[in-house]
C-alpha cells in the first residue's frame, strides 16, 4: 500500500492533482481542504495517502493530515458511502465540524453537504457516532497515542463502549504499549 507520497506537485486540477515522485506522476484525488493548503505548483508537497484498487481502477486519495485521513477512511466504511461521497463530504465540511454534527446528531448541517440526503446523514451518524465521541474526547496532545491505543483495543474485538470506559482515564503522557498493557488488564477484569 502506498501510505504517503514526498515529492514536486506538478499540476493542480481540482479534485486531482499530480505529484512527480523520482521520474513517475501519481494522480491523487484530494479534498478541497487540501487543495485549497496545498502549495504553488513546482514546490514539493508531502501527503498522506490512501490507496484503493478496484476491479477497473488503481486511485489514490490524498491529504494533508492524518486527521483528515482517517475520517475518509471511517466514511468509507459506511454502508452507501464511497471514495467520492467521502471526498464531497471532506470537501464541504471540516473534520471537526463533521465530528461536531455527528456527536450532536446535527442532521441539518451534514444535509447542507452535496450529495448527502437525510437518509445517509442519519446513517453516518448511526454508523459512526460512537466512534467520533471516542476521537472528539481526545485532546491534541495525548490525541496520537490515544488513538492508537482505542484502534488497536478495536482490533483486538473489543466494543467502543468498553474501549471508552477504559481508555478515558489513561494518563496524557502514555505511550502507546503502556495504554494498550494497562486498558487489557482492565478489561480482562
Amino acid at each position: 500500500m502506498i501510505g504517503s507520497i514526498k515529492g514536486i506537485l506538478v499540476d493542480k486540477s481540482p479534485p486531482a492533482i499530480r505529484v512527480e515522485c523520482n521520474g513517475i506522476g501519481y494522480e491523487i484525488e484530494v479534498p478541497m481542504t487540501t487543495f485549497y493548503d496545498l502549495p504553488e505548483i513546482k514546490n514539493e508537497v508531502i501527503l498522506l495517502t490512501h490507496f484503493i484498487v478496484r476491479e477497473d481502477a488503481q486511485l489514490l486519495y490524498g491529504f494533508l493530515s492524518e486527521e483528515e485521513r482517517k475520517s475518509f477512511r471511517s466514511l468509507i466504511k459506511v454502508n452507501g458511502i464511497g471514495a467520492k461521497v467521502a471526498l464531497s463530504i471532506l470537501s464541504g465540511i471540516s473534520t471537526q465540524q463533521f465530528n461536531n454534527a455527528i456527536v450532536n446528531q446535527d442532521i441539518s448541517s451534514l444535509v447542507k453537504i452535496p450529495g448527502i440526503g437525510k437518509k445517509t446523514a442519519e446513517r453516518l451518524i448511526v454508523e459512526l457516532k460512537d466512534k467520533t465521541s471516542i476521537n472528539s474526547n481526545i485532546n491534541i496532545e495525548q490525541g496520537k497515542n490515544l488513538s492508537d491505543i482505542v484502534e488497536a483495543l478495536e482490533a483486538l474485538g473489543y466494543s467502543r463502549n468498553d474501549v471508552q470506559k477504559v481508555t478515558k482515564d489513561l494518563s496524557e503522557n502514555i505511550s502507546v504499549s503502556e495504554g494498550i498493557k494497562q486498558s487489557l488488564k482492565w478489561l480482562s477484569k
